[in-house]
Order: structure tokens, then sequence, then C-alpha cells
């Protein structure tokens, strides 16, 4: 078992100089196009006790607000109502985004502190259907950098030849039943409609 950084760095190569000096403490013109173009990021916090949570978030192309080169507005829109995320960041506020574009295989990652906001005004400008979000987190850049394509090149994630097919799974219906002990099964056709009426 590996225990001290000692160790680990034994296995692997040093990292380049350009790996080490392409972190940004703030988002230029390439961060702040990447975020305009991705309707996907996966937002990571913790408890203030180290349990970590990620989760999905999307929207259209850009919904994630850039506010100058230091910070950021993402809105919280509906799901489940557990609010993991959002608790942990009342306890501990900081988090790591990693923004996605469909048909690219670079990331870019952002760290920083956030705020939950419920300002009108700011939650306003996010509204659709005329239903602005409860909670706004507005995100305080510390860190910013362009991830590598490796990782999606591997998963060949974007690959329309590599996409899974959804049979190839149980329904959410049916695994929901074998997680929760849920006693109606909701068809996956039924899930995606009730899903699209709850979307904002």
């Amino acid at each position: 078992m590996i225990s001290t950084e000692s160790e680990l760095r034994a296995l692997h190569a040093a990292p380049t100089d350009r790996a080490l000096r392409k972190v940004l403490d703030r988002l230029d013109g390439h961060c702040r196009r990447f975020i305009a173009l991705s309707p996907f990021v996966v937002m990571a916090t913790s408890d203030a006790e180290g349990r970590l949570d990620a989760t999905p978030r999307g929207g259209d192309p850009g919904f994630v607000e850039v506010e100058g080169e230091r910070a950021l507005l993402l809105p919280d829109r509906p799901g489940n109502n557990r609010l993991d995320s959002l608790t942990n960041l009342t306890e501990w506020p900081q988090v790591g985004l990693l923004f996605m574009i469909p048909g690219v295989d670079e990331t870019l990652r952002v760290n920083g502190t956030a705020e939950l906001c419920t300002d009108a005004a700011v939650a306003g400008r996010f509204q659709i259907a005329r239903r602005p979000p409860a909670v706004v987190l507005r995100i305080t850049v510390r860190e910013a950098y362009l991830h590598c394509a490796k990782a999606l090149m591997r998963s060949r994630l974007w690959d329309p030849d590599a996409r899974i097919d959804r049979a190839e799974l149980p329904t959410m219906g049916e695994m929901m039943r074998d997680h929760a002990g849920s006693a109606t099964v909701e068809s996956q056709t039924e899930m995606v409609e009730r899903y699209r009426t709850q979307l904002y």
C-alpha cells in the first residue's frame, strides 16, 4: 500500500513543465469560451467530515454564467430534493467543477469556493418558463485549467459506435424497486415523460 506522496511519485514520471504551468488563477478567454459552449458539468463537494459527493448538472450550452475572470454563476435546477451538494456547501464551501462539451475530448477543470445565493435579481437572470431557481451558486475561482483528452479518448465517450444500448440495463424503475423496495415499477418511457415535466 502507498501511504506517502514520495512513494507515489516514485512510480510515475515527473510532470512536464507545461502541465505544471497550465494552471490559472482566473478564467481567461479560452476558459470562458469553453464554459459558454458547455451544456454539462460535474460538481464535486464535501461535507465538513470529508464525505464526498459528485453530481451532474446540465442545461443549454452556457447555462453556467461567467462573471468576469474570477466568478461563475451556476443555477440549481429541480432534482430529487436530497440537496446533498448544497448541504455540503453550507458546511464546507470548496467546490470542484469538470466542464464537458459533447464531441470535444478535452475538459475544463475549475476549483474554487461557492456561496448559495438567493438574491431575486440574480435568480431572475436564470428563470425558465417564468420559474427562477431557488438557489444560484456563486463560485469564486481559485484554479482553472484544461485537462488533456486521454480519458475521453480511451472511453470513446462521444463515439457513436461505442454507445451502449439502454436495454443492456434494467429500467430505472426496476433498479429503484431493488434498491429502495419500491412497490410499483415505472416503465422507462413513463419515467422519461415524468422527468420532462419536471426539468424546470
